[in-house]
């Protein structure tokens, strides 16, 4: 199973940018679709980007397209979350998950790192 850990966050002002990343381990990086998550204090854990196991493919939840840009390198095992033009409301916790050849029910969960955008 793969272990994922991300890094990145921080506090930024309203408007600025971050880019949050998440490392794999193991060889076979490029068999997992990845996925980031985010939680608000008091709210459930709601999808934000996935991309396809190549990267040519990318999805996002309609709050964040045009904002946020995910991205991978299979040659270093990570995955990226470009995120600009940030909003007080982008303030979470954000998680990065492995789907292994796409299967959700076999995800893996990295331990998040948090995003704080003042205003």
């Amino acid at each position: 199973q793969v272990q994922v850990v991300e890094s990145g966050g921080g506090l930024v002002q309203a408007g600025g940018s971050l880019r949050l990343s998440c490392a794999a381990s193991g060889r076979t990086f490029s068999s997992y679709s990845m996925v980031w998550f985010r939680q608000a204090p008091g709210k459930e854990r709601d999808f934000v980007a996935a991309i396809s196991r190549s990267g040519s493919n990318t999805y996002y939840d309609e709050s964040v397209k045009g904002r946020f840009t995910i991205s991978r390198d299979n040659a270093k095992n990570t995955v990226y979350l470009q995120m600009n033009s940030l909003k007080t409301e982008d303030t979470a916790v954000y998680y990065c998950a492995a789907d292994p050849e796409d299967d959700s029910n076999r995800r893996s969960w990295g331990q998040g790192t948090q995003v704080t955008v003042a205003s």
